[in-house]
């Protein structure tokens, strides 16, 4: 058992995985869109991306890829199998951890069954180098266990005012209660480059008034028509019209994403993969 553990360590210690906590707040600015495209152009990229549905309660990645699930999250918890036994394959090889649909008691896990489930992707035997963990909507103990426990908070923002104070709420909160300062932004559905930074002005400048946060914008998605027919084929838009506006900026994100490095010592608080951290 002690040589298994050993094992898997030096394995992790060699393939240092990224990993990237998708949130926003608000429901509806199309942040599960921004996962799943972002992951499948990462895996068009050659990285073995594992995305992790991370609304415990609702589950909808599968069902925005139109994918059968044997087995999901609350298997897991409830002791009947293993993380890698869940594991479903998605477009482009990517690797879904998927949730369960309607079940309370997923809903309403505690704070140290959140913190057992993170500890749980150390013992994984499924090897991949991304990790992009699909937040639910809101500000719940659960979103903020995961986006604590990732090594960057991308928030996905729309032209909205409820958008833009409910990703305030979530940075205040992480920042005051969870010691993360620093989030990258993507501007979704906007008309245009311009239509974007100005979306990232108006974050910046009530974080910059109000909280102790470095905000970077890492990404500018186009609204595209040909997201909402790539949503009705349940299909992601960079696999059904990779030649599209959207399309394009998902790549370049992505391209971004590889760029980023990944930390080589441990924060002090619950993280994924914190042996590699520790021991690296």
């Amino acid at each position: 058992m002690i040589d298994q553990a050993s094992g898997l360590r030096k394995m992790q210690q060699q393939n240092q995985i990224k990993v990237i906590a998708v949130s926003g707040g608000k429901g509806g600015v199309g942040k599960t869109n921004v996962s799943l495209n972002t992951s499948i152009a990462l895996a068009q990229l050659g990285k073995r991306v594992l995305v992790l549905d991370a609304d415990l309660g609702l589950a909808n990645v599968d069902v925005m890829l139109g994918l059968r699930v044997k087995r999901n999250l609350s298997h897991v918890m409830s002791g009947e199998c293993e993380l890698d036994d869940i594991i479903i394959e998605g477009p482009a090889g990517i690797k879904i951890i998927p949730a369960t649909s309607g079940t309370q008691s997923m809903v309403d896990l505690t704070p140290s069954e959140h913190a057992g489930l993170i500890r749980a992707f150390s013992d994984m035997q499924t090897q991949f180098d991304v990790l992009i963990v699909d937040t639910a909507a809101g500000i719940s103990d659960m979103v903020l266990s995961f986006a604590r426990a990732a090594q960057d908070v991308l928030l996905v923002v729309c032209d909205e005012p409820t958008s833009i104070t409910d990703c305030y709420a979530l940075m205040k909160l992480l920042s005051r209660d969870h010691e993360v300062f620093k989030f990258k932004v993507v501007a979704n559905m906007v008309r245009s480059p311009k239509e974007g930074q100005q979306l990232f002005g108006k974050l910046s400048k009530v974080s910059e008034r109000f909280l102790d946060v470095a905000l970077e914008l890492v990404g500018v998605i186009p609204f595209d028509e040909n997201i909402r027919k790539a949503v009705r084929k349940q299909q992601a838009i960079v696999e059904a019209f990779p030649d599209s506006p959207a399309s394009r900026a998902f790549t370049a994100l992505a391209n971004k994403i590889i760029k980023w490095p990944v930390p080589n010592h441990a924060s002090g608080h619950l993280e994924f993969f914190i042996e590699q951290l520790i021991e690296s």
